[in-house]
């Protein structure tokens, strides 16, 4: 009996994954637990092994479609096994493993004879655009028509030259594989596409279109590269706008004293490489600071959904980590409970396993506040977009000198730029304002933050 192989839950927070690439097709055996498919949350890769040994029957979803967990996305088995009961509704059959044979000659027969008389009936005919009759039977028109064929590139092998549903068949076999992006380019015009593509199986892709240009036309943008928006750009594209258009974004802007800060991470970069505090960093420090801050302004260490607000006695900190497939921020849990040197090697772990596609989904989930630095890249300050429900984020920039009146005298002190966006429906400005200096007197002393 047949065997679905299933799209793993990956933690309670995902709800669908994407096919990023097969590594099996239609016919190829496969053994328990061999990988069958790699798949893409909007937080990490992971590869899907097959839970049976045999052939694959089917490929239920194409390469870059989005599939809801726990639904069956192959099945495994015998060849010539029923999987009609294991398909998805709303999924298209997969190409036939072998060509399909030709049907009895008592069958064509069957078909082209009437009921009552025995007396073989007119073939059914369309026309075309320019008016020729074209021999087709009813259910190679109607496959033609829902797979998009042209049956006036066909040749019929029924009789009297009849196309019949084996000859449709056969077209949708040598049809070209084609991503719904290309098709779409290729359906307004100007591109031309290969008769194979750079794709899996050879699919046709949005880059191996070429564009068709006339004489004199304007070539200033020709030379174009279109990159599909799916897998976690797409839910990156999807939360930004939905957290512009769903919160009350306010932005608040500030500067700590950095000298203090500079001062004792130097201190810990020159200490002995048996404590492990060397890699300690200034972006570690800010953690803690704003871990041990947070108690004290509960309002901002909250969620907000479902119009209520959920306020947490324990600080779990998200940390935005650049990855070269996109934004991905892990949670620090209970942040507030642990000291600078766990801060620090927790922060360094989650960053590597997002970097490395080794991530969980369960690690990027359930913060309720998120720290995102850009200091690095040397942005003074900017204005960070909410992670929803969260209704708090503070943004770090870099480290400058800022004219500051001393005894009289403007003395040149260095500075790190703090910007912090809430959510003005639940927040309001004045307890944003108290809870952003607090963290800037922090920075300012930052020892003191190791005695709370």
């Amino acid at each position: 009996m047949a065997t679905a192989v299933i799209m793993p839950r990956q933690g309670n927070s995902v709800e669908s994954c994407l096919i990023a690439s097969w590594k099996k097709k239609v016919g190829d055996q496969i053994s328990e637990g061999e990988v069958l498919c790699e798949i893409e949350t909007d937080k990490a890769m992971m590869e899907v092994e097959s839970t049976a040994s045999g052939t694959v029957l089917a490929l239920f979803f194409k390469e870059g479609e989005e599939v809801p967990v726990l639904t069956n996305i192959a099945a495994i088995g015998e060849q010539g096994e029923d999987i009609e009961s294991l398909r998805p509704s709303g999924t298209m059959k997969n190409q036939p493993i072998e060509e399909v044979p030709p049907p009895p000659v008592e069958t064509v027969a069957t078909l082209s004879a009437s009921p009552t008389t025995g007396a073989v009936s007119p073939i059914p005919v369309t026309k075309t655009g320019n008016g020729a009759r074209i021999g087709i039977s009813p259910r190679a028109k109607d496959l033609a028509e829902k797979q998009e064929i042209d049956i006036t590139k066909l040749q019929g092998t029924g009789p009297d030259g009849r196309i019949i549903e084996r000859d449709i068949q056969a077209a949708i076999a040598a049809k070209p594989l084609i991503t719904p992006l290309a098709k779409s380019m290729l359906a307004q015009g100007g591109y031309q596409a290969p008769s194979q593509g750079s794709g899996a199986r050879g699919r046709i892709m949005a880059e191996d279109l070429t564009a068709v240009t006339t004489p004199g036309a304007d070539l200033a943008g020709d030379e174009v590269q279109i990159i599909p928006v799916k897998g976690i750009r797409k839910v990156i594209a999807t939360r930004m706008r939905e957290s512009l258009q769903t919160t009350a974004q306010l932005t608040l802007n500030a500067s700590a004293d950095a000298s203090a800060l500079l001062a004792y991470r130097q201190r810990l970069k020159s200490s002995t490489e048996a404590l492990g505090l060397q890699k300690v960093t200034i972006n570690d420090l800010i953690l803690l600071a704003v871990s041990r801050i947070l108690l004290q302004y509960p309002e901002l260490n909250a969620l907000f959904k479902e119009e209520a607000i959920y306020q947490y006695k324990n600080v779990h900190l998200g940390v935005a980590v650049d990855t070269p497939r996109g934004l991905m921020v892990p949670t620090i849990y209970k942040a507030n409970t642990l000291s600078l040197k766990q801060i620090a090697q927790e922060s360094r772990r989650l960053a590597a396993g997002c970097l490395d596609g080794t991530i969980t989904p369960d690690k990027l989930s359930g913060g309720t506040f998120t720290v995102t630095n850009l200091g690095n890249l040397g942005i003074e300050s900017f204005t960070p977009v909410l992670n929803p429900p969260q209704v708090g984020i503070l943004g770090v920039g870099n480290i400058n000198l800022k004219p500051v009146e001393v005894e009289d005298e403007v003395q040149f002190i260095k500075h790190i730029g703090l910007s912090l966006t809430i959510n003005h429906q639940v927040v309001d400005g004045a307890p944003a304002a108290r809870f952003l200096q607090a963290v800037t007197q922090g920075l300012a002393e930052v020892e003191l933050l190791l005695a709370l």
